[in-house]
């Protein structure tokens, strides 16, 4: 289990940008400059941030805009919201956007998130487990997430 590198995986910022575009015109959203801001905070964020980290990384975004955005940005599928047991959500880019599969480390005592990998094979055994249990459940998969609950280094 390898942690992972931060959210600009594979895709070229121009390449998100225009995926951006084409997800919020699906929900008729525009893309404006304010949301180019923000996906680009989470673009060079290491990790899911929090609305405090996305603000401390351009001061020029109002934290209710971010509130706003982010909403939208969610809704429209460019963002995923990570919620854990603190005061603060987790935002960061959808896997579709940054061809980076992933999962993530919950501290359940101060709430920080981690990502983390698995090796493809361990991947592909989790896939096939899941993929017979929603089988079972007569579900449809599309997609997984794995969180981990524990305890960071720092509050064990």
């Amino acid at each position: 289990m390898a942690p992972a590198a931060g959210n600009v995986a594979h895709m070229s910022e121009a390449v998100i940008d225009d995926e951006v575009a084409v997800l919020l015109d699906a929900v008729d959203q525009r893309y404006t400059t304010g949301r180019r801001r923000l996906v680009a905070a989470l673009q060079e964020g290491v990790g899911p941030l929090t609305i405090n980290e996305i603000s401390a990384t351009d001061e020029n975004l109002p934290q209710s805009s971010i509130y706003r955005n982010l909403a939208v940005l969610e809704e429209a599928g460019v963002v995923t919201r990570i919620v854990t047991n603190d005061d603060f959500a987790r935002y960061e880019l959808a896997e579709k956007l940054t061809a980076h599969h992933h999962h993530h480390l919950i501290c359940t005592a101060c709430g920080i998130v981690v990502d983390f990998e698995l090796d493809g094979r361990v991947e592909r055994t989790l896939d096939q487990a899941l993929a017979g249990a929603a089988k079972e459940a007569g579900f449809t998969p599309m997609d997984h997430r794995l969180d981990l609950l524990g305890l960071c280094r720092d509050c064990q």
